[in-house]
C-alpha cells in the first residue's frame, strides 16, 4: 500500500475510533486479564492432588463389588430405579481406570468388555474411547481420563434415593465402591419426587455429568434494552400536495414535517434488561444511525411468519466445492455473503446489484476531503467494481467468518491458530489476533459490532475488542474442544458449545458462567439466541435441537426429526419461527411460538428439571435440496430466508 494511501486510511480509522474497553478493563481491575477458571472447575484443584488412583487389594473384588451394585439397582422400586441407574456409569469408568493404572490391565478389559456394552447408548462413544487406555502411560495426557480423574461426576439426585443409596453402602460395607463414589461422584441433592427415565435422558450425556443446580442460581439478565431513541435522525416525512383547492396558487407551498408512525410508538423497558452501562457499548456514529433508521423501515414491511404464513426460502449453492467449504455467513442487510475454504482463502460476493469496489490510488485520495461525512463512499473507486472478492493471509482452513453489523469489517479463524481482521474497504488484514495456542474453531461478531468472540480446540473461548491485541476475557472450564460461540442479543453474555456436551452461558463483564446445560449427547456445532433473548436453541452431532430457557437454565424441548448433524440455527426476526438445517440436506421449520406459549402456561418446578418436550410435535414444514447439505441460515429483515448450501453428488 502506498504511502500516501496509508496515511488517509489511518486517517479515517483515527475518526472512526470506537471508546470503550478501558472502562470494561476497569471495571474488573482485580481480575488483570481475568483468566477466570470460574465455578466450573472447582473440584478440580482438590482432585488434581489425587494424581493416581490408590490400590485397593484383590483386583478380583471390583467385578464382584460392581455385579452387586448392578443387582441392587436393578431390586429397587421402580420409583428409585432410575436415579440410582445413574451410578453404574461413572463406576464402571472410575473401576477401570482404577485397575488400569494399577497394573491389572487384563481384569479392566475383562470388566469393560462384560459391563460396557449395557451402559446407555449415549456412552458407548467415550466407552470405546477409554479401551483403548490399557496402560498407566496412556492416561496421562489423555484427555478424556483427565477429565475423570480430575473432576468429579455430578449425579442430581432426590433425598429418598440418595438415602437409599447411602443405607446400601454403609450395610455392605463395600470398600471399592466407597472410595469410588467418596473421591470421584458428587451428588446434587434436591427435594421432591425422584425423576423418571425420560427426565433423566433428557439432562444426561455429558462428559462430566449433568449441571449442579447452583451452576444456574445467578441472575442473568436476558431482557432486551431500549432501543436508542432515533426520531430526530428520522427524515421528516412530507405532506401530500392538496394543491388544487389553494386560493392562491402562485403561492409557495409550505412543507410541514410530520411525525412518522414508524418511531413514534414508545418501546417499553424490559425488567430483565441488563442496565446500560453495564457494559461499555460504543457511540454510535451518524452513519450507524442512518443505517438504524433504514433497518427499521425495512422491518416494518416484514410479513410476520407463522403456521398460516411460512417462510418462503431462497438457497445459495456453492457448486464444484464439495469437501472444501467450511463456512458461510450473510451480513445483517442481507447484502454480502463471506466464505471459508479449506485451501486458506476468504471469499467475499455481492448479493445485491451494487459491486465490491476498491479504494483510490494514493494520488487520488490527496483530492478527498477527510472531514466530509460521506468520506469513505468518496474513497472509493467507481471503476473497480466486482462481484466477489478473495482475502488471503490464513496458512490453514478456514474454519469461521463473521461480519461486522455496518459491514466494514470481516473476521475469519484458521487452524493455523490465529484471527484475522480484514477490512471490507481496502480488502486487506487490519490485525492478526494471536492468542489462542491450537485450532480456532469459530467466531462471532458481537451485535454492538465492536467486541468479538471465539472458540478453540484449547477448551477455551475468549472475547475480544478490535482495537486490542489480546483477548479481553478468557472462559475457561470446558472439558473438550470448544466447537461454536454465539452473542446474547444484548452482548451482555456468550453462549459456547463444546465437544464435551455441554452448552455454557459466561457473563462478559466477569468472565464467570453463569449458566451451564446438558443434554446433548454428542458435539454440539450451533448455537441461536431468540429475539427475546430467553430462549437458546443449540443443535449438533446428535441430530437434535435442543431449546433451553436461560431464566433458570433448564431444557424445555427435545425437536427432532434430522437424520445427520446440524449445523445451522435461525430464529426469524418475528422470534415466531426457529428453522434448523443438517448436512441430510434438509430445513426444518418449527412452531417457536406454540413452544413459548406452553411453556409460559404452566408452572416451573425450579428444584429439579421440569419434563422435557420430546418429539417433531412443533414442526410446521420441511424443504428438502437437492443433494446438498446445509451449512448457514439467515432471515432477511423481511423475514426472506436465505440459506447456504454446497452440492454434494455424492449425498443421497
Amino acid at each position: 500500500m502506498e504511502k500516501s494511501q496509508l496515511a488517509a486510511v489511518l486517517q479515517i480509522l483515527k475518526k472512526y475510533n470506537l471508546k470503550g474497553t478501558e472502562e470494561l478493563l476497569r471495571k474488573e481491575a482485580n481480575l488483570g486479564n481475568n483468566i477466570a477458571d470460574g465455578p466450573l472447575q472447582q473440584n478440580s484443584d482438590v482432585s488434581s492432588v489425587l494424581t493416581g488412583y490408590k490400590s485397593d487389594g484383590d483386583p478380583e473384588t471390583y467385578e464382584d463389588s460392581y455385579m452387586e451394585l448392578k443387582r441392587f439397582v436393578e431390586g429397587s422400586l421402580d420409583i428409585y430405579k432410575h436415579e440410582l441407574g445413574m451410578i453404574l456409569y461413572p463406576v464402571l469408568v472410575h473401576m477401570y481406570l482404577e485397575l488400569v493404572y494399577n497394573g491389572h490391565t487384563e481384569k479392566a478389559i475383562n470388566l469393560m468388555k462384560k459391563f460396557g456394552p449395557e451402559q446407555d447408548s449415549y456412552y458407548q462413544e467415550d466407552l470405546r474411547k477409554l479401551a483403548l487406555v490399557t496402560k498407566r502411560d496412556h492416561m496421562n495426557g489423555n484427555e478424556l481420563t483427565d477429565t475423570f480423574k480430575s473432576n468429579q461426576f455430578i449425579i442430581r439426585m432426590s433425598r429418598d434415593t440418595l438415602s437409599l443409596l447411602k443405607r446400601h453402602l454403609n450395610d455392605k460395607k463395600a470398600s471399592v465402591l466407597l472410595n469410588i463414589i467418596q473421591e470421584h461422584l458428587y451428588f446434587d441433592m434436591y427435594e421432591g419426587v425422584a425423576r423418571n427415565k425420560s427426565q433423566i435422558d433428557a439432562t444426561s450425556g455429558a462428559v462430566g455429568g449433568e449441571a449442579k443446580r447452583q451452576d444456574n442460581k445467578t441472575k442473568v439478565y436476558y431482557g432486551i434494552p431500549k432501543a436508542p431513541d432515533i426520531q430526530a435522525l428520522a427524515a421528516p416525512v412530507e405532506d401530500e400536495d392538496e394543491g388544487g383547492e389553494q386560493d392562491n396558487p402562485d403561492k409557495p407551498k409550505k412543507k410541514k414535517a410530520k411525525k412518522d408512525p414508524l418511531f413514534s410508538k414508545k418501546t417499553k423497558n424490559d425488567p430483565n434488561a441488563p442496565p446500560p452501562d453495564r457494559i461499555p457499548v460504543p457511540d454510535m456514529r451518524d452513519h450507524d444511525k442512518y443505517e438504524k433508521v433504514k433497518a427499521y423501515r425495512e422491518a416494518s414491511k416484514r410479513v410476520t411468519l407463522g403456521p398460516d404464513y411460512l417462510p418462503s426460502v431462497c438457497c445459495y449453492t456453492l457448486l464444484n466445492a464439495n469437501h472444501t467449504v467450511n463456512c458461510a455467513e450473510i451480513t445483517e442487510d442481507s447484502s454480502m455473503l463471506a466464505v471459508g475454504f479449506s485451501d486458506s482463502i476468504v471469499k467475499v460476493w455481492t448479493l445485491v446489484p451494487q459491486k465490491l469496489k476498491a479504494m483510490k490510488s494514493g494520488e487520488q485520495l490527496e483530492d478527498v476531503n477527510v472531514d466530509v461525512e460521506d468520506v469513505v463512499v468518496r474513497m472509493m473507486d467507481e471503476r473497480s467494481g466486482e462481484t466477489s472478492r478473495s482475502l488471503y493471509g490464513h496458512s490453514g482452513p478456514v474454519y469461521s467468518v463473521s461480519f461486522s453489523p455496518d459491514k466494514t469489517l470481516l473476521i475469519s479463524c484458521s487452524e493455523d491458530t490465529t484471527i484475522r481482521l480484514w477490512s471490507l474497504q481496502i480488502w486487506t488484514c487490519l490485525v492478526v489476533y494471536k492468542g489462542h495456542m491450537f485450532p480456532v474453531w469459530d467466531v462471532k461478531f458481537s451485535p454492538l459490532g465492536y467486541y468479538f468472540a471465539s472458540a478453540s480446540y484449547d477448551r477455551t473461548a475468549r472475547l475480544w475488542a478490535t482495537d486490542h491485541y489480546q483477548p479481553l476475557r478468557l472462559f475457561a472450564g470446558h472439558f473438550s474442544d470448544v466447537d461454536c460461540v454465539q452473542f446474547h442479543p444484548n452482548s451482555n453474555y456468550v453462549a459456547t458449545g463444546s465437544s464435551d456436551r455441554r452448552v455454557c452461558l459466561w457473563d462478559c463483564t466477569t468472565g464467570n458462567h453463569v449458566r451451564l446445560m446438558t443434554g446433548h449427547k454428542s458435539p454440539i456445532m450451533s448455537l441461536a439466541f431468540s429475539v427475546c433473548g430467553r430462549f437458546l436453541a443449540s443443535a449438533g452431532v446428535d441430530c437434535k435441537v435442543l431449546v433451553w430457557d436461560l431464566s433458570h437454565g433448564h431444557l424445555v424441548a427435545e425437536l427432532t426429526g434430522h437424520e445427520k448433524p446440524i449445523h445451522a440455527l435461525a430464529f426469524s426476526r418475528c422470534g415466531n419461527i426457529l428453522v434448523s438445517g443438517g448436512l441430510d440436506c434438509l430445513l426444518k421449520v418449527w412452531d417457536f411460538t406454540k413452544l413459548t406459549e406452553e411453556i409460559s402456561s404452566e408452572e416451573v418446578n425450579v428444584s429439579h428439571n421440569p419434563d422435557v418436550r420430546i418429539g417433531d410435535d412443533y414442526l410446521l414444514r420441511s424443504f428438502a435440496t437437492k443433494s446438498s447439505p446445509l451449512i448457514s441460515l439467515h432471515f432477511t429483515r423481511r423475514n426472506l430466508l436465505l440459506a447456504v448450501s454446497m452440492f454434494d453428488g455424492v449425498s443421497t
